[in-house]
């Protein structure tokens, strides 16, 4: 285990990034014992940093890096976590500004879930997620990297809280058992466009795999997920690059979408 002093010191690096808006070097490149849990421990120094000094709150946790294209696009070949705040939530159909608040942001189109209950791994299974869901929603996560052009294996993602940039939730919430979530279709389109699709299988063969998998990841950690919570399920297609200009939009078949434009 990393010492707390190093580990303090690598959050706060990596807090001071997020606010400077600047990257650093691979942490793995220059701390070549670090482990998944050290990593879990120095986002924690981080997201604590946002709380304590900006006073933003938790509303969720995130997956990522859970679907193939993703996988292999990031060599990262197993999933990260970590947290969702209040000052990363966009309104459907808003204007995000890049510079200032984004480095090198990607777009990722997603299942989004509400919990009614609260879910402690380990131990959770694909049903406990079902009975916790209030509803699912389309969602796009703009993820974003304060690691140098995203070279990053699993310990640099989630020591950075996973690559977490900002997100947007659809307006249209739906009942997850009225819907079969593996076979649910996304489409994807970049500025009027079609760009990719994909299916609630691409995140671990189904979406609630994935939030169960993560309940009981952070509960290793004593995390719950709480009543009230948003948790994002992972990338049904692969990441797309945004710059400033860009408007991305997503359909999930039979439930609606959700849409943002980059400024």
């Amino acid at each position: 285990m990393m010492d707390e002093a190093k580990i303090n010191a690598l959050g706060d690096e990596l807090y001071q990034a997020l606010r400077t808006g600047s990257t650093l070097a691979p942490l793995t490149d220059r701390e070549a014992d670090i482990t998944i849990e050290d990593a879990y421990h120095i986002s924690l120094r981080m997201v604590n940093q946002r709380v304590e000094l900006d006073g933003e709150k938790i509303v969720g946790k995130k997956i990522g890096v859970t679907s193939k294209p993703v996988q292999e696009m990031l060599s990262v070949f197993q999933p990260d976590f970590g947290f969702l705040t209040d000052a990363m939530v966009c309104e459907d159909a808003a204007d995000i500004p890049i510079a200032g608040n984004l480095i090198q942001p990607k777009a990722e189109g997603e299942i989004a879930f509400r919990l009614k209950k609260d879910l402690v791994g380990p131990g959770v299974t694909e049903q406990d997620v079902l009975d916790a869901t209030e509803t699912i929603m389309p969602c796009f996560e703009i993820v974003d990297s304060r690691i140098d052009d995203w070279k990053i294996k699993i310990q640099d993602t989630v020591a950075d809280n996973a690559s977490c940039g900002v997100y947007v939730l659809g307006k249209n919430e739906v009942d997850p058992r009225d819907y079969d979530l593996p076979n649910l279709k996304m489409t994807i389109y970049k500025n009027g466009e079609f760009h990719s699709e994909g299916l609630g299988s691409a995140v671990q063969g189904n979406p609630l795999t994935a939030v169960a998998w993560l309940a009981n990841t952070l509960g290793e950690f004593g995390i719950p997920f709480k009543a009230g919570e948003v948790i994002l399920s992972g990338s049904l297609a692969p990441l797309i690059p945004v710059v400033a200009g860009d408007e991305m939009s997503l359909e999930i078949e039979g439930i609606g979408g959700c849409s943002c434009r980059f400024v």
